[in-house]
């Protein structure tokens, strides 16, 4: 076990009933990012910084689930971006023993850790959510990456690998997810992205929220009207019927 201070540590909502679709859950925010997306209201958590009133150690996280496993059925692991997290399998295992279904949030980045915790029963999610933030071919000049970060061009591969290894699960147990950014989403990147992810995909389009970005200059940008929201959802429907404005 993890001293008092060494302990890993998360940020615990104790109950969603929006986090995981058709089930009762609770999520569980890990710290770390391998992105520096300029419109993250997420980004303390993002950089590794969890404030001290929020923090929720692996030892009080198990005793939630177990103290709440008759009444929740589904336990939702997020970020930053999870797959980073060294004790993801642990938690993920943890959370199985207690009968629960997993849910992963991802940003698509990490394919081979995908593809690791999906290959093994006890630490395979129920269901994958991947965000696709525009078009894999703009990531390397639309988003900011850590100094130590390499290899940026790999991002298309690595985005429609982890498409790839997503579209092995039933259309009911997966969904991709887009934010309506204007400077990263223009109608051609909804397009684009049509094309790479299945055409049985429930695809969950989201406005903007100018609140609290990583960039400040992001707080200025307006997010488009609902006339302009809901085009995008069209030019989305014509290859994925599921597509829909969260």
């Amino acid at each position: 076990m993890f001293s008092q201070n060494d302990e890993p540590q998360g940020i615990l909502i104790k109950t969603t009933l929006v986090d995981f679709p058709g089930r009762v859950a609770c999520t569980f925010f890990l710290p770390g990012c391998n992105l520096k997306c300029p419109y993250c209201y997420n980004h303390e958590l993002a950089k590794g910084i969890i404030p001290p009133q929020d923090r929720v150690s692996l030892s009080e996280l198990y005793a939630h689930l177990q103290k709440r496993k008759n009444v929740l059925s589904g336990f939702v692991l997020t970020g930053g971006e999870a797959l980073l997290n060294p004790h993801l399998k642990e938690i993920i295992s943890e959370a199985k023993s207690f009968g629960y279904k997993i849910k992963l949030d991802t940003n698509g980045t990490l394919p081979e850790k995908l593809k690791e915790i999906i290959s093994c029963k006890d630490t395979k999610p129920d269901f994958i959510a991947m965000d696709i933030k525009t078009s894999p071919y703009k990531y390397e000049k639309k988003l900011i990456f850590p100094p130590d970060f390499s290899k940026k061009t790999e991002f298309p591969e690595k985005i429609l690998k982890s498409i790839e290894i997503i579209a092995e699960y039933p259309p009911e147990n997966r969904e991709f997810r887009t934010v309506l950014v204007p400077t990263l989403i223009q109608k051609e990147d909804i397009e684009e992205i049509s094309k790479i992810i299945p055409s049985d995909s429930i695809w969950q389009l989201a406005q903007f929220i100018n609140e609290n970005c990583l960039n400040s200059e992001f707080n200025k940008i307006l997010p488009f009207t609902q006339k302009q929201a809901e085009e995008f959802v069209k030019i989305a429907q014509k290859r994925i019927k599921n597509a829909k404005l969260r």
